[in-house]
């Protein structure tokens, strides 16, 4: 049995385990998209996760947690009659091909970059009325300000040197520091979205992912500081009593390791 063949025999397999639950699981029979939406973004986030901690074992096991979800929308919409899985797989077929008029059709690019200017252009032949339309309204502030920023790029509005944007994020720095000194809560909290809203376009510039830049810094901390709870407990102290100097001695040792 060939590679591609093994891949759909797989994959029919659990599209016939997906009936069989829906059909006779108490839970399963009972589910709705709404019921599953929230465990859908849940399943996500762990995948994105073992992708951070690049375990890939765990990167496997999150993806077919995914892929379950998908089919079982499909298996939900197919039973309104709106939609089933190959459905879902033509019509991702459909906009892949129409989105790579390079492969698919005789337009010639130069780089990535005009993929994704052509890209943005063909979405709004399509009919939107805004490249800012697909950006989902639920996503975080991070993850939605830098596709925010890729989007609009995408059809031309950029800067055009990371020395520009850089001086942006000083000037909204400054523009904060003004607040801060007034004491306006609501002015403050405004100029704060600016800076971080232009330190995620640097960060674009620069090529880092500023959700995964954060995280890492996230993962850094929890185990500098669960280091910091360890070495309080051996000395069988509590971390509010102990001074600042004497906890940053155990946070020193922390960062060389």
């Amino acid at each position: 049995m060939s590679d591609k063949a093994a891949q759909l025999k797989a994959f029919e397999r659990l599209l016939i385990i997906m009936d069989e639950l829906r059909e006779q699981c108490p839970w399963d029979k009972k589910q709705t998209m709404e019921s599953l939406r929230h465990l859908t973004i849940e399943e996500v986030y762990e995948l994105g996760d073992a992708i951070l901690d690049n375990d890939l074992e765990e990167v496997k096991k999150e993806l077919g947690d995914v892929l379950l979800h998908i089919v079982f929308y499909s298996k939900i919409g197919s039973e309104t009659n709106d939609f089933d899985i190959a459905d879902v797989c033509n019509s991702i077929c459909d906009k892949l091909i129409d989105r790579h008029p390079h492969i698919y059709g005789d337009v010639v690019v130069k780089d990535e970059a005009e993929v994704k200017r052509n890209w943005e252009q063909l979405k709004l032949k399509e009919g939107k009325s805004s490249v800012l339309e697909g950006v989902p309204k639920s996503l975080p502030a991070v993850v939605k300000a830098s596709r925010i920023q890729e989007k609009v790029a995408g059809v031309g509005f950029d800067w055009e040197a990371p020395e520009q944007v850089f001086e942006k994020v000083e000037e909204e720095i400054a523009e904060l520091k003004v607040e801060i000194a007034k004491g306006d809560q609501d002015a403050i909290e405004s100029e704060f979205g600016d800076v971080m809203f232009s330190m995620i376009n640097y960060a674009r510039f620069l090529k880092v992912n500023p959700e995964n830049a954060l995280e890492r810094t996230n993962k850094k901390f929890i185990k500098r500081f669960q280091y910091l709870e360890s070495k309080a407990k051996e000395l069988d102290k509590s971390l509010k009593d102990m001074t600042l100097s004497e906890m940053d001695v155990f946070w020193e040792e922390a960062k060389l390791l």
